[in-house]
């Protein structure tokens, strides 16, 4: 089912402090918090977290800071069973984040960069990532980036990988500001959800229709797939050769947390990319995972193992018209 390459994240970690609120605050007003907790988080992070839980090989490829938080997420890495060997310590402040949580599972986050933010240059000033990293980029089966580290990291690491013939994946989440088109080129599958879509293209995504019709702006910038996030409506990959698949969520019973069901569907979905699966089985496989995510607090936390991703799949099978 699987061969020996690799899915390598290079990408951010963070600390999540979570609070849980009624509701958010008003300008100048000073609320209380039902509970308050520290999880291992970032949007690299997570996702490498979830392809190691889901029983694939996975290589982290990050920095933290020089502080107590730094150990909190690089031992709950370590615990999912993702390789660490590339993992920097930097000055500073490992990344976190203020997760507010509301009622529902609904989630407002505020994102403090740290170390995600300050990747030094090497040596001799050409590149960010080491050669020790880029041979690992080439060897890999599928490249998973996201936009919490600086776009000349994600470009570095996509280029190298595309030269090489490997998938590159890339989660839109992360940065409010455009993808450099240089950067887009070298993408093999976009993973936006709507609003993200939406403001990346300038075009509405209130339907379906609108949001394949701005995945295929997407498109035109050079990325061959776009593999849109839709929440409790599913998602929809729009590609070259077919025409798009919609794939509906399977609804958890109870959502208590939706913070990284995001990253758990694009991880899972570049896990069934590695391994052949077909396009329609990616689609379930991350919608399964993602399913599950949702039903618990936190984020690596609530990431499911394989097991129970294919107990899910059993438990709610194709059905043919």
């Amino acid at each position: 089912m699987t061969t020996s390459a690799p899915l390598v994240v290079v990408g951010s970690i963070n600390a999540d402090i979570y609070v849980e609120v009624e509701r958010l605050p008003h300008e100048g007003e000073t609320i209380a918090a039902r509970s308050g907790q520290t999880f291992p988080g970032g949007k690299g992070a997570n996702q490498a977290a979830c392809a190691a839980l889901l029983s694939y090989p996975t290589y982290f490829v990050g920095q933290v800071g020089e502080d107590g938080h730094a150990n909190l997420v690089k031992e709950a890495l370590a615990s999912a069973g993702v390789n660490l060997d590339h993992l920097n310590v930097v000055k500073g402040p490992t990344g976190h984040a203020l997760v507010m949580l509301q009622p529902g599972g609904r989630n407002s986050i505020i994102i403090v960069g740290g170390a995600n933010a300050s990747w030094p240059r090497l040596d001799d000033s050409i590149g960010q990532l080491s050669a020790n990293v880029q041979q690992l980029i080439r060897q890999a089966g599928a490249v998973l980036l996201q936009r919490e580290v600086p776009d000349t990291v994600n470009l570095e690491a996509a280029k190298i990988a595309r030269i090489a013939k490997v998938p590159v994946i890339m989660d839109a989440g992360g940065a409010e500001g455009p993808i450099p088109e240089e950067l887009l080129k070298f993408v093999t599958v976009l993973s936006p959800n709507e609003t993200e879509l939406a403001r990346l293209t300038g075009m509405p995504t209130k339907s379906l229709e609108d949001v394949i019709d701005a995945a295929a702006k997407i498109q035109e910038m050079g990325v061959k797939q776009v593999l849109v996030k839709m929440g409790e409506h599913g998602s929809v990959l729009v590609r070259e050769d077919g025409p798009p698949l919609m794939q509906a969520a399977i609804l958890a019973p109870v959502v208590v947390d939706t913070t990284g069901a995001g990253d758990t569907f694009t991880a899972a979905y570049a896990v069934a990319l590695i391994e052949h699966q077909s396009p329609i089985e990616a689609l379930r496989f991350a919608a399964a995972a993602a399913s599950l995510c949702v039903r618990s607090k936190g984020t690596i936390p609530s990431m499911p193992k394989r097991k129970a991703v294919m107990q899910l799949l059993a438990d709610h099978p194709i059905v043919l018209d």
